[in-house]
């Protein structure tokens, strides 16, 4: 993997954590990244090339007016006010090269001087078989009067699906690297849970473990996603787990933090993802600007994330 700064800048030594999104189900880490980028005023500072992540280009995602500016597989930002590089990611990995690719990332974090990286991710609602009702009330009150709040600036959109994300649950989970069983104190006082499928000693983490340390294997590799046969190897099959494992044997400290969602209109979770980063980070989004949520700026590509409104001739 390859860092290629931008003419004139530089990465600032004194970001210390790194915040990057890992693909999906309703790419919902990526919309969160694109909310935090916009919302912090985070500067562009280069590029990642890297030979696992499929080439792709599109038009600058941030800016209300055309600037010539292109947007890359995989951009570096800083928000140097709030101490934080963030790693924005736009096309797929190539397709059984996750751990390396996860690898690649953790040496850029080691050799940028990152001490803490948070990944934020989304779960296959599918795959949700704890459902926790037991302080719906409180978490849907806020929820539903941020989304009523959203709804002003996506022209009433919002509020059927806001409603259905409640429905579905609104728990932020996490894994951190703190403790060996993925607990972490600071987000057990945020009012998150641990995933309970992490479990470092399944055969799914442990392989990956084995992976990223880059020891000999022993047994045969963990089947690919679509060709699972227990539940168990679900989550360690995932992108965030690769990261999660690849992190944490370069000796970095590194939290998760994951949702469970459906395909569709992801906009509601990817703002209850951003706001829980937020809130660990001790974020401030004083300085945000443009088209505002709250203190939330909307990224200016989220206006057709859903295309043109249908032709109204055809009714």
């Amino acid at each position: 993997m390859e860092f290629i700064v931008e003419e004139g800048k530089h990465l600032d030594q004194d970001c210390s954590t790194l915040v990057l999104p890992a693909l999906s189900i309703g790419n919902v880490g990526q919309l969160a990244v694109d909310l935090l980028i916009s919302s912090l005023r985070a500067e562009r500072i280069g590029y990642l090339d890297d030979p696992y992540v499929l080439p792709c280009v599109g038009n600058d995602a941030y800016g209300p007016v055309p600037q010539g500016e292109l947007a890359l597989p995989l951009e570096a930002y800083d928000s140097s006010h709030n101490k934080l590089t963030l790693i924005q990611q736009r096309s797929p990995v190539l397709k059984g090269m996750m751990v390396e690719f996860a690898k690649n990332l953790a040496d850029f974090a080691v050799d940028s001087g990152k001490k803490h990286v948070l990944v934020l991710s989304s779960l296959d609602f599918g795959q949700w078989q704890r459902i926790d009702m037991s302080r719906p009330s409180e978490r849907a009150t806020n929820h539903l009067a941020q989304g009523l709040s959203i709804s002003k600036s996506f022209k009433g959109s919002l509020p059927g699906q806001l409603v259905y994300a409640i429905q579905k649950g609104s728990q932020v989970y996490y894994i951190s690297s703190t403790n060996i069983d993925g607990t972490d104190d600071d987000c057990e006082k945020l009012g998150w849970k641990k995933l309970h499928e992490y479990d470092p000693a399944q055969r799914g983490w442990k392989y990956l473990s084995t992976l990223a340390a880059g020891d000999a294997l022993q047994e045969g590799s963990l089947p690919l996603e679509d060709e699972l046969e227990e539940d168990e190897d679900y989550y360690p099959s995932l992108p965030f787990a690769a990261l999660f494992s690849c992190f944490k044997a370069k000796g970095l400290k590194v939290t998760c933090l994951l949702c469970y969602c459906s395909e569709g209109d992801n906009i509601p979770d990817a703002f209850n993802l951003a706001g829980a980063a937020c809130k660990l980070l001790e974020l401030s989004l004083q300085y945000s600007h443009g088209d505002e949520v709250g203190n939330w700026a909307i990224p200016f590509s989220w206006k057709t994330v859903y295309g043109p409104p249908p032709d109204m001739s055809l009714f």
